[in-house]
């Protein structure tokens, strides 16, 4: 078992990819010049800074719900999801593994894989891994919904989409991402990654038990989030939220389409609103999200993961 480690502070720890701090104009309006820094900067050599940017400036509630949706993807695969119901994680420790591995990505995000926040992080996830016998192919499709779901949420339900100048250094960074896991055969593009997916997902992703025990233990940590009138509408609302594929490897049923456009339309409305005014923070910081698990606060790398659990 780990040592206990305090959770890290803003003014110790070095967290931000160097760059200007901007400031939200009236504290509800979107900032520029944002968008001008993030178009004059390289999308490959600064996909780190574009991806803060991004992530704690643009889009921080928007990413955080893709991203929940892209794990939620991976859930549909038989192979990723028969290795975590076999781990008994989210059966028994259901919040603290999402809050672990949200953590754990929030920091390599917002710190970028250079400083040392952000490279710990990213050590820190490689060695849970390492625990485990992954496939390569497995990685790759995990690796590959972090790319596309943020993308395909924001063309669809941002309150802007992401430009081909931010795709491109969204999916540099990602690659870089999977480059410091050690992962074998990444695509050198977009498009070629999109059909190597299509037949992962073509020998993967259908109905397997497990797939179904997971997604529900997930589920059940979603619903805790509200309160007990409201939990009986948190699989029917995810359900609309889901890719068909991915409902039917989990044995759901197809939510009704009225159900489906009424989601879609409160989501673009919420993305109309959006595009006018916002109050987010400015930037959206580990140090001002909350944490289930960690009411104390976010905590340093080394004390997350399945080993730490009995002590924060």
């Amino acid at each position: 078992m780990t040592a206990h480690l305090c959770p890290f502070h803003t003014a110790t720890v070095a967290r931000v990819p160097l760059g200007p701090v901007y400031r939200r104009p009236w504290k509800i309006f979107h900032a520029p010049q944002i968008r001008q820094e993030i178009s004059q900067l390289d999308a490959q050599a600064d996909c780190q800074r574009i991806v803060y940017l991004l992530t704690c400036y643009e889009f921080p509630f928007d990413i955080t719900r893709a991203l929940e949706l892209a794990l939620f993807h991976t859930f549909g695969s038989r192979s990723v999801s028969r290795l975590l119901d076999g781990t008994g994680e989210f059966a028994q420790r259901g919040q603290q593994r999402y809050d672990d591995t949200s953590m754990l990505i929030a920091q390599f995000m917002e710190a970028g894989w250079e400083q040392d926040l952000g490279h710990r992080a990213i050590e820190r996830m490689n060695a849970i891994h390492a625990r485990y016998r992954i496939r390569n192919d497995d990685f790759l499709f995990v690796l590959w919904t972090f790319i596309d779901f943020p993308m395909v949420w924001m063309a669809s339900f941002g309150w802007r989409a992401f430009t081909a100048h931010e795709c491109q250094a969204w999916f540099n960074y990602w690659i870089g991402i999977g480059q410091r896991m050690g992962l074998r055969d990444l695509p050198a593009d977009k498009a070629r990654f999109d059909l190597w997916i299509q037949n992962y997902e073509y020998q993967e992703m259908v109905y397997d038990a497990s797939n179904a025990r997971v997604a529900q233990a997930t589920l059940s940590v979603m619903e805790h989030w509200f309160p007990a009138v409201l939990r009986r509408w948190v699989q029917p609302i995810v359900a609309c939220m889901l890719r068909p594929q991915l409902r039917q490897a989990l044995g759901w049923a197809t939510p009704p389409q009225w159900r489906i456009a009424c989601i879609n339309r409160v989501l673009l409305l919420r993305a109309r609103i959006k595009s006018f005014i916002s109050i987010e923070r400015y930037p959206n910081l580990l140090s001002s999200r909350g944490y289930r698990s960690y009411p104390g606060g976010p905590m340093q790398p080394e004390q997350l993961g399945p080993a730490s659990h009995a002590k924060h």
